[in-house]
């Protein structure tokens, strides 16, 4: 194995060159590095916050960037972003987790795209609660006596509700996603967390129907000269 801290953006570049030395080829990427910092957005320091997108979002960049050029020669390849739950709805106190798992599920969807050119395939993993070291070693930020029942009504929530799986599970469910000829964009890990997706997109699609007119009214098509001031 090789140590590496993804926010080294040198670093990675180079122990992927290594890896690809030994192994001769890359197979199978998972960008997996995640932290959590738990608090109100109000809370938030700024160096937690740069910390944690650091983390989550550029160390996946520049991992994608350094692999891609070896993928790309081969033709071949799969990446696996492990995304969350969170990139799909967001709430109290994991505002600054999710905004760093949207980050990376559009910077993915992107990546997917061109990448596909080359043969390669990539796959947003977006599991819910399993019981990692990502829970054991999550920061908080310095709480706000404004937010005091807020904070109590969800630590009452997540008490009743939370629900953490078996990470080989997972395992599992990704050693049959690398197996697949026909990987999807997407896969979500959990029932509950299925099921909270679900209801989400649901919900999303009911608004934007219900706002559909003044979607559509916004729109007024600009003649070319007129559009560039000519």
């Amino acid at each position: 194995p090789l140590n590496l801290d993804v926010t080294d953006r040198e670093a990675v570049f180079s122990t992927v060159e290594t890896a690809v030395k030994h192994f001769g080829r890359l197979d199978i990427v998972v960008n997996n590095a995640g932290i959590m910092t738990m608090g109100m957005i109000e809370e938030l320091n700024e160096s937690d916050a740069r910390k944690l997108m650091d983390t989550n979002f550029f160390g996946a960049l520049w991992v994608c960037q350094a692999v891609m050029p070896y993928l790309r020669s081969q033709r071949s390849g799969h990446i696996i972003q492990i995304t969350s739950i969170g990139a799909i709805i967001s709430g109290p106190m994991s505002g600054i987790y999710s905004a760093s798992k949207f980050a990376l599920e559009g910077m993915s969807e992107a990546l997917a795209k061109e990448a596909e050119h080359f043969g390669v395939k990539l796959t947003m993993v977006e599991p819910g609660g399993y019981w990692t070291d990502l829970y054991t070693s999550m920061s908080y930020s310095n709480p706000l006596d404004s937010y005091g029942t807020l904070r109590d009504e969800l630590a009452k929530q997540y008490s009743e509700d939370s629900v953490d799986s078996d990470p080989s599970l997972a395992a599992e469910a990704l050693m049959k996603l690398v197996a697949s000829n026909n990987p999807p964009l997407r896969l979500i890990l959990g029932s509950m967390v299925y099921d909270l997706a679900m209801d989400t997109l649901k919900a999303r699609m009911a608004t934007w129907e219900e706002w559909e007119a003044v979607s559509r009214a916004s729109e007024k098509a600009i003649p070319a000269p007129e559009r560039y001031g000519v």
